[in-house]
This record gives C-alpha cells, sequence and structure tokens, in this order.
C-alpha cells in the first residue's frame, strides 16, 4: 500500500476519533466531576444534529454558524436537567452509590425519552443535507470539505475545554472535584455553582459533536446510542478523569478503527472495538493514559 494510501487512511480515522474524543470529553465530565453515568449522552448528539439539520434545510442558516448555537442549546438544556434532576437526586441520595445507581436509571429513562420525542418531531428516517462536499487535497490526498471542518472544529473545541481545566481557575476547581470532592469543599470550592455549570457543558460538547456530525452524515433518532457506548469505551481507554486522555484515546480508537475495517472488513468494526475495550480493562484498568 502506498504512502499517500495510508496517509487518508489515517487521516480518515482521526477524522472519526475526533468526534470520539469530544463526545467523550463531555461524558468524562460529567461522570469524573459528579459521577452521573449519562447513558443518554448520544441522545443530546442525535439532538445537536437534528437542530443543525432542520437549520440548514429550512431555515438556510449555515451549519458552521449554527454549531455553536447547537452547543449553547445543549449546555442550556443540561442546566435545566440538572436543576429539574440530577440536583434532587443529589438531595434525597443518601451516599454517592445510591446517586449513581439513581442517576444511570433516570439515564436510562432519558435515552428513551428523547429518542421517543426525535421520532415523533422528525420520524425515524435518516435526514442528511450537502454541505462543503467538495474534495480537497491536504498532502497529495483529497477529502471533502466538511469532514475536514469536522476534525478541526472537533479538535479546537476539545484542545479549548483541556486548556480550560488546565490553565484556569475555574478549571482548577473542576479538577479538584474530580481529585476529591470533601477536600475541595472544605477549601471553598462552590459545588453548587460547578455541577450545574460542567454537567451542561458536557451535554453542550455532545450538541457540538452531533451538529458538527450532521456536516458530513446523515442522523436519524437512533444514532445517539452507538455513540455513547463508543464514548464509554473511549473514557474507559483514556482513563475515567483524564481529559487529555479522553482526547488521545478518541483519535486512536478511530484510527485503529479506520486499519481495521480496511484489512479486514467493516463488519468487524464493534468486535475491533469492544474487544479493545475488554483488552484494556483487564491489562490497565484504569486507562492508558491516566497517571
Amino acid at each position: 500500500m502506498s504512502l499517500q494510501a495510508w496517509l487518508e487512511l489515517i487521516a480518515s480515522g482521526l477524522i472519526t476519533g475526533g468526534v470520539y474524543a469530544l463526545i467523550a470529553l463531555g461524558l468524562n465530565l460529567q461522570y469524573g466531576l459528579m459521577r452521573v453515568l449519562n447513558i443518554a449522552h448520544g441522545e443530546f448528539l442525535m439532538l445537536g444534529g437534528f437542530a443543525t439539520w432542520f437549520a440548514y434545510t429550512q431555515l438556510g442558516i449555515s451549519p458552521l454558524l449554527m454549531a455553536p448555537v447547537a452547543f449553547a442549546i445543549m449546555t442550556a438544556l443540561g442546566l435545566v436537567i440538572h436543576r429539574l434532576v440530577i440536583r434532587r437526586l443529589a438531595a434525597t441520595s443518601p451516599d454517592i452509590d445510591v446517586f449513581e445507581a439513581r442517576g444511570l436509571m433516570v439515564a436510562f429513562g432519558l435515552m428513551f425519552l428523547v429518542q421517543n420525542f426525535a421520532s415523533l418531531v422528525w420520524g425515524g428516517e435518516l435526514r442528511g443535507y450537502d454541505y462543503l462536499t467538495d474534495p480537497v487535497a491536504v498532502a497529495g490526498t483529497r477529502f471533502a470539505g466538511n469532514k475536514l471542518v469536522l476534525l478541526a472544529v472537533a479538535l479546537a473545541a476539545s484542545i479549548a475545554l483541556i486548556v480550560l481545566l488546565r490553565r484556569t481557575l475555574l478549571g482548577k476547581g473542576v479538577r479538584a472535584l474530580m481529585q476529591s470532592p470533601t477536600g475541595a469543599q472544605l477549601v471553598g470550592i462552590d459545588t453548587e455553582r460547578l455541577h450545574p455549570m460542567m454537567f451542561g457543558i458536557g451535554l453542550g460538547l455532545a450538541g457540538l459533536a452531533g451538529s458538527l456530525l450532521s456536516m458530513a452524515y446523515a442522523v436519524s433518532p437512533s444514532i445517539g446510542e452507538p455513540y455513547t457506548v463508543t464514548a464509554l469505551i473511549v473514557i474507559t481507554l483514556g482513563g475515567f478523569g483524564s481529559m487529555t486522555g479522553s482526547l488521545l484515546a478518541g483519535l486512536a480508537l478511530g484510527v485503529i478503527e479506520a486499519l481495521g475495517m480496511h484489512f479486514t472488513s467493516p463488519s468487524l468494526k464493534s468486535l475491533l472495538s469492544y474487544g479493545i475495550f475488554i483488552a484494556v480493562l483487564l491489562w490497565k484498568p484504569n486507562g492508558l493514559f491516566k497517571r
């Protein structure tokens, strides 16, 4: 296989991995900070995709303009869900284990609620549109422009979140809560403010991922669940609570899947992902990139 073919294959994997990383970062932020394993996370990716599809096909709004709007809408929705559901669960749960179990059950209900809402509003068929589909030459290899935009924005958003958590006072507070919730509260970190904010940003990242995804792929009410499972695999590979690990693991998983499907069979994609998932759990359960 030529060098150009290798580059094309790896770049294709990185494009897919960028979406994996973006949605995994949001889910990791929620679980690492609040122990909310939001199984419905992918459904908000689906909502972001449908919102962008509707805005472009019915209102003529560019998907690039709609992407930050989708992020803002899903963030606001996350704040509402936290206020109505998560905060009540936290107040009524006797300990973190009970809270985590109840949160998981609520997330399952939320997943089916959002799926059925999308089916009722938009129907069950695939929805797509043409946007920046003309090929662009990069290093002698040609890619659809929308996929290059998808990768660039996904990487920019992921790196921006990591920089926010590493370089700002807000980020230091979030990392302190992840490491020791009790210790963080003892030194005066305001959990009442950070928890809903980070939960909302987590859903916002899912909405942004869905908006970007809709530029290159069709969306339907059922696309969210597979991305949630993939995000869980990415988080496991990168380490729970590790944002940089989620980014690296998402990109790595995308490349591994692309190579695996090329040299074996596209039907083995899920088998490959789950095989890696199980191997990492057995070999290094704390994640490949967690220190």
